[in-house]
């Protein structure tokens, strides 16, 4: 019998990104609480760019984009949020999703698979991704619920599951 397999993936859905950061837009233009203190949030090549006239405005702006990311199903271990920093006399925070798996992540991951998992398992880095192979379907699931009960700082998907 041929062996079964998955991927590990980390993937951002851009679009789902995009309309939550139009809706971020929306919000910080109508609450009375970002009136005339110049906050913002844009797309600025791939960085997304927050700006305001304090550093707890700012903030406050991160946070209303954070809330319109989970309703769009898009974990928070995708973004990576700078740190405020003053720009002249406004804040600004710069933030971008993470996509890919680094090769230090992978090779953690590959490590718990290996030390936790199923002896039958057999993982493979492969550029960005994760392959995980096995002869018993039940061994691969066994893997996915082991990864998701792990507090990896890294937003997973399990794709091609065959």
């Amino acid at each position: 019998m041929a062996d079964s397999s998955f991927d590990i993936v980390s993937k951002v859905d851009t679009m789902e990104t995009q309309n939550a950061l139009s809706q971020a837009q929306k919000e910080i233009a109508q609450r009375y609480d970002f009136k005339n203190v110049g906050a913002s949030i844009e797309f600025s090549g791939e960085k997304i760019l927050m700006k305001a006239n304090s550093e707890d405005r700012v903030k406050a702006v991160l946070d209303v984009f954070e809330q319109k990311l989970i309703k769009r199903g898009i974990s928070l271990r995708s973004l990576d949020a700078g740190d405020p920093f003053a720009s002249g006399k406004e804040y600004r925070i710069e933030a971008r999703m993470k996509e890919g798996i680094s090769s230090e992540d992978a090779k953690k991951i590959s490590k718990i698979i290996r030390d936790e998992g199923p002896k039958s398992i057999k993982s493979q880095i492969q550029g960005d991704e994760l392959r995980v192979q096995s002869k018993s379907r039940d061994d691969l699931q066994a893997v996915i619920a082991l990864l998701k009960g792990k507090d990896l700082d890294v937003a997973l998907q399990f794709v091609n599951m065959r």
